[in-house]
């Protein structure tokens, strides 16, 4: 009688016993670096929007518009003109979305979706500062040298939509590093089990 060639798990049939599983997949040598600079951004940019929340902008409620103005326009000034800023701000992005995709390929989904989610979060974050708050600091700086400046409603109407988006991007930024923390504590735990899953 012929034995039954689908009871067999030989090397040549194409078949793996069902006792046997495939290792998982080693992470790439950047993802736990990747995580650890995106942890580092998400925590510098919430920690300055914050600010701007809870000391910045109620100091300069208390001003004249004259004042206000002006501070503000130094700030922005202060800010576009800056690399390092340049660089955590558009980094905080590149970092966590790129170690979301390595994790992916490598079949870390936990540790993936956490940081596509951080990702995602922080991208929503970047949509509101290039949509609303960068066109009303724009409108500022067109009122040009507050000194000479007789019409301050550019600044009443700068006041509320700023502040409020501010505060936006505080809680979505925060958010982020939730998320991106989790994902580094997935990492890390899978990085300690013999197998890597």
């Amino acid at each position: 009688m012929t034995a039954d060639p689908s009871q067999h798990h030989g090397p040549f049939t194409g078949h793996t016993p069902p006792h046997q599983q495939q290792p998982a997949t080693r992470p790439s040598r950047l993802t736990g670096p990747l995580l650890v600079v995106s942890t580092v951004a998400m925590g510098l940019m919430a920690g300055l929007f914050f600010a701007f929340d809870v000391s910045v902008m109620p100091g300069l409620d208390r001003t004249d518009d004259r004042t206000f103005a002006t501070a503000m326009q130094y700030f922005n000034s202060e800010i576009d003109g800056n690399g390092l800023f340049g660089l955590v701000f558009c980094g905080a992005l590149l970092t966590t979305g790129t170690a979301a995709v390595l994790t992916y390929r490598r079949g870390r989904r936990p540790t993936a979706r956490w940081a596509g989610l951080a990702a995602a979060l922080y991208l929503v974050v970047l949509l509101v500062t290039f949509t609303v708050n960068i066109p009303l600091n724009n409108e500022l700086a067109d009122l040009g040298n507050p000194a000479a400046a007789h019409d301050f409603t550019v600044v009443d109407d700068f006041k509320g939509t700023w502040e409020t988006t501010n505060i936006l991007r505080t809680l979505l930024c925060t958010a982020a590093l939730g998320c991106v923390t989790r994902a580094v504590r997935l990492h890390g735990r899978a990085e300690a089990l013999p197998d890597g899953r």
